[in-house]
């Protein structure tokens, strides 16, 4: 009798220990990052203004790759946008985006956004044609200093 109540408890130690593990990893499973722009930031379809921002993975579990923009506090949704996987050579220790100038008087696209340490990020889907401006633009890449889902600041 004692054997078998020692397995439940220990059943129900282990079972509380991998509840409390997903709950510690849960921005890892969705990729949640924090971001503000200071400056009028494009994504497809539409502009952010500048403010802050919370992006992450609409359903990290059905496979697809939709990418949630949000307000500060997430009480507001602004756009869920498919993406494509993209990759690169080498991680960095904070959240790295990539912008395209857009052209005069344009705010800037938003390309891709990686989480910290990671080689696989996001790239978001413009049509055709904004793919090939974009593609010709210049880029640059900003990475947040800190290793930390926040970025503090993006936009030229």
């Amino acid at each position: 009798m004692k054997l078998h109540k020692s397995y439940i408890m220990l059943g129900l130690v282990i079972a509380f220990a991998l509840f409390c593990g997903i709950l510690a990893n849960a921005d890892e499973i969705n990729e949640q990052i924090k971001v503000t722009f200071d400056k009028p930031v494009q994504i497809p379809g539409q502009v952010l203004a500048p403010g802050a921002y919370t992006f992450q993975l609409g359903d990290p579990d059905a496979g697809q790759n939709v990418v949630e923009i949000f307000n500060d506090d997430e009480s507001v949704l602004y756009a869920m946008l498919p993406t494509i996987t993209a990759q690169r050579s080498k991680a960095t220790a904070g959240v790295s985006l990539t912008l395209a100038e857009s052209g005069a008087g344009k705010p800037d696209a938003l390309l891709t956004w990686f989480c910290p340490g990671s080689t696989i990020g996001h790239e978001f889907v413009y049509s055709n044609q904004d793919r090939q401006k974009l593609a010709r633009a210049k880029q640059q890449t900003f990475v947040s200093s800190r290793s930390g889902s926040n970025m503090e600041t993006a936009g030229n």
